[in-house]
């Protein structure tokens, strides 16, 4: 309900021709209670899902949004104004604690210090309020309440005479009071058909590749049923009896009509069956997308790493949405363990902080924790270390600050989940999942769960300091360092030379699996020795079993690449996701086996269609190529300082660009000459070289083994020749 809306657009559209940048001295923008719209919007999205035909809802508690928030602020005026109010709620207004009569839209402030209330109620969308006056505007200095009467601010500290905190509210882009939260849309774009192939009552249309949008459908007519089948194969569209997804629409049309689909799909091919006496020109549809700009990039001498590269990148814009989804075709979800590799990925790419944010929020809900995120143990433990690597990459401390108490009430959930060990372990209620894998034991305490647990632990007491909780703080470093202790004590086997995967009845098993120990390696939690014992006895060791999905195969060749593995990684990524270029990509998969023969490739979970062939967790080459080829990452938060520490791996050349919170580093690397640029921040570019580099007045580092330090000047560009 959005009372303020009984003014008409085409009014409001007038009086903002007649505003312009030097009448409004400041930028109002639509404000909610920080978190609703986030958790407003992905109710709105993860429940738009169908399986032929019938709604799929997630399986998961979803919260709602605050359905009553009290706004306020103080305002101090040399001079009277009047500002205009835009509500997407019922409301009342107060000024100085006086209620004014009705719903009004303007209203008259005095000269002087006054204190601004609007208390809103809506239960369909988030209550939010936009103000715009000369000086008093709606932005996030405004302060919130949902009417707990703890309020709380940033700074951990109380702000008034009555205890009371504060905290502020929240905002995102949405400038125009004729653009609320509620009205939030992706764009979209005509795209057409590169083919269509007609038989009867048939139409097979193929859109060359893998796609995402409204299927458009021009000069229909006719009365009659008509049946649409979605494919991201032609193997799948033809199948109308086991396609994944279809619709079914009843047609009742005397003259041509064009038409389009209410529900989005996912798509490379649609079979579309009509009734008899009916008719249909021809079929296009609407490309829906986040309008976010590619900030960062990468090309080599090796083309096929290019393409790889190229496929990567449009493969996680398809899936790159209202947040970070799993996948376009199913499950069109926010699955923590899945959005947690989206977010590096966006680092390299996008550095888009605003989804990162929205995801990280629509995920963890609201207050009491029942169940682990998405009711999986590990995915509980990705979402503290999304929090972690967003507070490495962009060093927001405000989020932190503002979600702090959401970030304890989850570890204290967890915490109490622990067994008489202290260690987690499955409890009913929990999906331990860790991979798609045959055979794979997720029975006793699973070395891989302690050690998320204990990066988890980390993240926290990070958290803790920078929200001023000093006890938590410390408390959470003793448990973090107590339990990596007890990880190696209980899972660390001298003969294997590895980490066993379980503990069940209080012994070692046998065991040895990739994921712990791998986690281990880029977690920095083995010694030297340690680490090169597992990168032989487990990473480079064939007798371990093998991971198959790309989700796995991104940690895996993550930890290869942080032990100076990049010329392996260069060859798996060309055999692995090379491999599926190979049988027609155009996007990669939720899962690629190298020994599954035609349509085996597109079955999964007991269908032959149900594997997802646009899956966002198969397009991990963006990160790996951006963080261990380039080799640029920040060492302290934001890009306060950071290392670039190329890698050619066999490669002739490379470049790249990759996106900082303000800027970005750009380089080049060849095997004679090294070119690079930072927009911020201290940078220190550290390479190999059979002799001393060259850089014009540059200060040149030695170290041991022939690696070399230089130091990069924000804002230049250093040009370094070397001997690789």
């Amino acid at each position: 309900m959005i009372l303020k809306y009984r003014n008409s657009l085409v009014l409001i559209v007038f009086f903002l021709s007649l505003c312009t940048e030097s009448t409004l001295a400041q930028k109002a923008t639509w404000i909610w209670y920080p978190g609703d719209f986030e958790i407003w919007l992905g109710n709105r999205m993860q429940n738009r899902r169908t399986e032929r035909g019938s709604f799929l809802p997630p399986f998961w508690k979803m919260d709602s949004h605050y359905v009553l928030i009290d706004f306020h602020k103080d305002f101090e005026l040399s001079e009277a104004e009047v500002a205009e109010l835009y509500v997407e709620g019922q409301y009342n207004v107060k000024i100085d604690g006086k209620s004014l009569f009705g719903y009004p839209d303007k209203i008259s402030i005095p000269a002087g210090k006054h204190r601004i209330s609007l208390k809103v109620f809506c239960q369909n969308n988030v209550p939010a309020i936009f103000v715009r006056g000369k000086k008093v505007i709606s932005d996030s200095s405004w302060l919130v309440t949902f009417e707990d009467k703890e309020w709380i601010d940033q700074s951990g500290k109380a702000s008034d005479q009555s205890g009371t905190s504060w905290l502020n509210a929240a905002a995102w882009n949405f400038d125009s009071p004729s653009s609320p939260p509620s009205a939030f849309k992706l764009a979209v774009k005509p795209q057409a058909a590169v083919k269509t192939e007609r038989s009867g009552q048939s139409l097979m249309v193929d859109f060359g590749k893998e796609t995402f949008g409204f299927l458009k459908l021009q000069g229909l007519k006719g009365k009659g049923t008509l049946g649409i089948y979605y494919g991201e194969s032609r193997e799948e569209a033809l199948d109308t009896a086991r396609c994944e997804t279809l619709d079914k629409l009843h047609i009742g049309f005397d003259k041509k009509k064009d038409t389009i689909h209410t529900l989005t799909r996912a798509f490379r091919y649609v079979n579309i069956q009509m009734d008899p006496g009916m008719s249909l020109d021809s079929v296009s549809m609407l490309y829906e997308y986040l309008p976010v700009e590619d900030k960062g990039n990468f090309r080599c001498s090796d083309e096929e790493i290019n393409r790889i590269y190229e496929v990567s990148k449009y493969t996680f814009h398809l899936n790159t949405r209202e947040f970070f989804i799993d996948g376009i075709k199913r499950d069109r979800w926010i699955w923590s363990g899945d959005a947690y590799q989206s977010y590096l990925m966006n680092y390299y790419l996008l550095f888009d902080s605003a989804s990162v944010t929205r995801t990280l929020l629509a995920l963890r809900g609201k207050d009491p924790v029942t169940s682990h995120v998405n009711t999986i143990m590990d995915y509980t433990f990705y979402w503290f270390m999304g929090i972690h690597d967003y507070y490495e990459y962009t060093g927001d401390k405000t989020f932190i600050r503002q979600f702090y108490p959401r970030m304890k009430s989850l570890m204290d959930y967890c915490l109490a989940r622990r067994n008489k060990d202290g260690m987690m372990e499955g409890m009913a209620g929990d999906w331990v999942f860790i991979d798609w894998a045959d055979g794979l034991s997720k029975q006793g305490e699973l070395s891989f769960e302690q050690l998320l647990l204990a990066r988890s632990l980390e993240t926290m007491a990070t958290s803790a300091a920078i929200a001023n909780d000093k006890v938590n703080a410390a408390h959470y470093n003793l448990l973090a360092s107590e339990l990596k202790k007890n990880i190696f004590g209980k899972y660390w086997n001298t003969d294997k030379q590895a980490l066993v995967h379980s503990y069940v009845n209080g012994q070692q098993t046998n065991n040895v699996t990739r994921y712990a120990n791998m986690f281990g390696i880029f977690f920095n939690y083995f010694n030297d020795t340690q680490k090169l014992a597992v990168k032989k006895h487990v990473l480079l060791n064939p007798s371990v079993q093998k991971i198959t999905t790309p989700y796995m195969r991104f940690y895996e060749l993550e930890a290869l690449c942080a032990m100076g593995e990049q010329p392996y990684v260069l060859k798996e990524i060309k055999d692995y996701w090379g491999g599926m270029l190979k049988l027609g990509a155009t996007s990669f998969w939720e899962e690629f086996d190298p020994g599954k023969k035609g349509t085996e490739h597109l079955a999964m979970y007991g269908r032959p269609f149900g594997k997802s062939l646009c899956h966002a967790w198969g397009a991990s080459p963006i990160y790996l190529l951006g963080k261990y080829f380039l080799g640029v990452k920040p060492t302290s938060p934001g890009y306060g300082t950071y290392l670039a520490e190329p890698e050619l791996a066999g490669l002739d050349w490379m470049e790249g660009t990759v996106p900082t919170p303000h800027g970005s580093v750009k380089l080049y690397c060849s095997k004679t000459e090294i070119r690079i640029s930072g927009t911020e921040g201290t940078g220190t570019l550290r390479i190999k070289s059979k002799t001393k580099p060259l850089c014009k007045g540059a200060k040149i580092k030695a170290l041991e083994n022939h690696v070399f330090e230089i130091q990069i000047i924000r804002g230049g560009t250093h040009t370094i020749q070397y001997n690789l």
